[in-house]
């Protein structure tokens, strides 16, 4: 069964949450950041579907993106991670991917892992 849809109003309140309590220095609520993370992942489905890219928020989601050769066992051959904070970052444009690649905040592998093209998303 397919996670269930973050409502648009939900998503970006929870990123505005997040925004705020950065803002403040303080840290956000973990079910206010998972949701923030889980509603752009959310996005990117939407804006880049396909299977040949795993873009991976842990603890909190992952999604295959970016058409191309389906993968279908075993790790995928294309993978990107990085952590929640970077997530936001690079999604909604607070940071440039490139910037966030070259100082090792995120951790890509394969030829095809790299979602420059694709970010930022407008929540």
């Amino acid at each position: 069964m397919p996670p269930k849809k973050i409502d648009t109003i939900d998503g970006r309140a929870a990123l505005d949450a997040v925004r705020a309590a950065e803002a403040a220095g303080d840290r956000p609520a973990r079910a206010t950041l998972a949701t923030a993370v889980r509603y752009l992942l959310q996005l990117l489905d939407e804006k880049a579907p396909g299977n040949s890219v795993e873009v991976r928020v842990p603890p909190f989601g992952a999604v295959q993106v970016i058409q191309g050769p389906r993968h279908t066992r075993g790790t995928p051959p294309n993978v990107i991670e990085m952590d929640a904070h970077t997530w936001i970052a690079v999604a909604t444009g607070a940071q440039q991917w490139a910037d966030a690649a070259s100082s090792g905040r995120i951790h890509a592998s394969g030829v095809r892992a790299d979602l420059a093209d694709v970010l930022p998303l407008r929540p």
